[in-house]
């Protein structure tokens, strides 16, 4: 059974008795179906005297009752700033234990500033408790304990704390962004929303984006600030799905009974019951069969799945996080991924788009690379001034197409600061780096330009020379990851469309594309 703790402000009028006999803080303690084991009272050392009196007065009248006096000292009680900070860092501080504890805050004490942040702080889970008021008796009632309720506050008309507010969401948001001071608008607001969702909602969320992209970095993240708003208390498991193959995808999942699985061996507890209470995170879940799919949904659902070879389900409640490289509306509709369980995912998707649509974020990514690189290697690495200009010139070029993303980033930067002398990275050094970059990308992409125009031409990729088949892929690519034909053609036209008059770079692409029967609907549906 668990605890009831109550937490709250020592009353320095009504507890000192001095205009009625019923004191709220002793009271609260009085009521039979309501058993508090422990009192938190907060009081201010000026009121130290009447602090341990009311203490004393309360382990007499309920023994059962544990009090615990926490001095917190207010300069004034009513400055929302002051005693919003004051609670906050009481509340950071405090070991809530809701396992085995139940949290209640006494309304009743204090002022009403320190009731509305009350209210606040528990509304945003700083606090994870329920709000009550008590009320004194009636008159005529013998009872001296009086009543009490859970209440609300209405907060509308209080607006001074916002400030505060958005400062704790910009602390979140830089904890989603790894710190990075990201430029990109139309991520931050992706961000941005994906901190409302992660803190508000408990609904599975799914992030799609091609790979290097961060979406396991972005999974740890969002977990973190689950943890941080008490939103989650367990712990996070990472699935990469492609692992998963064959029949022991099932029990490294949902785990077995002994003798299952054709051995002796003994039960396994699968991935899922150690997400319990915490986040699963399947990465690349459009790898998983559809069986395991369907045991996924209902386990999603229901918050029950079957071990492998048992005729018990077992409990367990996770936050799910799935990602995927892949279109998964596409494989619905080949018959690849089960549209149910595209149908739950699908309430918050979140594309992460690839690093040439953020080339603004190259900057500020480098810097968070170097810093990496020196926990990694306990020095700090840094460019000479010829050598920065050189690489940011290379990153941020249309032509560097960085297939890995900001994976193929973070590599570079490795190498960079581990191959520098004296900690330094020269211009030969970035000049060697950008020529292995270019050989490595070479080299992966000469087969997935045959694949990638294979299948949008056809039949008549044969009649393609060699040199149309590499800008014929590049041109593609680059349509495939633009919002649009004017995107695609400032992009692909960058340099010399400074020298023309007339800037109609959707036209030339049409044109271009046209050479080869292709179209700008055609290939937007490709993507």
């Amino acid at each position: 059974m668990k605890k009831n703790v109550i937490i709250g402000f020592l009353g320095t009028q009504l507890d000192a008795g001095k205009k009625r006999r019923w004191r709220p803080s002793v009271a609260v303690t009085q009521h039979g179906g309501f058993p508090i084991h422990r009192l938190e009272l907060l009081y201010d050392h000026n009121f130290g005297r009447l602090a341990h009196r009311v203490k004393a007065e309360i382990e007499e009248a309920s023994p059962a009752t544990e009090v615990l006096l926490q001095q917190v000292d207010l300069r004034d009680p009513w400055d929302f700033q002051e005693v919003y900070g004051a609670l906050l860092d009481f509340a950071q501080d405090y070991g809530f234990d809701e396992d085995r504890e139940d949290y209640f805050v006494h309304l009743t004490t204090a002022t009403h500033v320190a009731q509305i942040c009350w209210f606040l702080l528990t509304e945003s889970r700083h606090i994870p408790a329920k709000l009550v008021q008590t009320s004194p008796p009636r008159s005529g009632e013998d009872d001296v304990s009086g009543s009490y309720s859970i209440v609300d506050l209405d907060l509308s008309r209080y607006d001074a704390l916002q400030q505060r507010f958005d400062l704790i969401s910009e602390e979140y948001n830089a904890l989603l962004k790894s710190g990075i001071k990201t430029k990109s608008k139309a991520f931050n607001e992706l961000i941005e929303r994906i901190e409302l969702v992660s803190i508000n909602s408990d609904a599975p969320l799914l992030l799609l984006g091609d790979t290097g992209t961060g979406k396991s970095e972005l999974a740890q993240r969002i977990y973190e600030l689950k943890l941080l708003r008490r939103r989650v208390k367990g712990r996070l498991v990472h699935v990469n799905c492609a692992t998963l193959k064959g029949e022991r995808a099932m029990s490294s999942l949902f785990g077995h009974r002994r003798g299952a699985m054709g051995n002796g061996n003994s039960d396994r507890r699968g991935l899922l019951r150690e997400a319990d209470g915490g986040v699963l995170f399947l990465d690349e879940i459009n790898e998983l069969g559809l069986d395991e799919q369907a045991m996924i949904l209902h386990a999603v659902e229901t918050g029950r799945f079957l071990p492998v070879g048992s005729d018990h389900e077992i409990t367990s409640r996770f936050h799910l996080i799935a990602g995927s490289n892949q279109n998964l509306g596409k494989l619905v509709a080949a018959g690849k991924f089960r549209p149910d369980l595209y149908a739950r995912l699908n309430l918050w998707t979140f594309h992460l788009p690839p690093l040439t649509q953020r080339r603004e974020d190259i900057e500020p990514n480098i810097e968070y690379e170097l810093s990496r690189c020196e926990k990694l290697l306990g020095t700090r690495v840094g460019f000479n001034a010829d050598a920065y200009a050189h690489y940011l010139s290379f990153a941020n070029s249309p032509a560097t197409l960085w297939p890995g993303n900001f994976r193929d980033l973070g590599a570079s930067i490795q190498r960079l600061c581990t191959l520098a002398q004296r900690a330094r990275i020269t211009l030969s050094f970035v000049e060697q780096e950008i020529e292995t970059l270019e050989q490595h990308w070479t080299s992966a992409t000469s087969d997935a330009d045959e694949v990638l125009l294979a299948s949008i031409m056809g039949d008549q990729l044969c009649s393609l020379d060699p040199f149309d088949k590499v800008q014929l892929a590049y041109v593609i690519r680059i349509c495939q990851q633009s919002s649009s034909l004017s995107e695609a053609g400032r992009t692909l036209f960058a340099a010399s469309r400074q020298t023309k008059t007339s800037k109609n770079d959707a036209d030339r692409l049409r044109k271009y594309l046209d050479k080869f029967s292709l179209s700008w609907g055609l290939l937007s549906e490709q993507r």
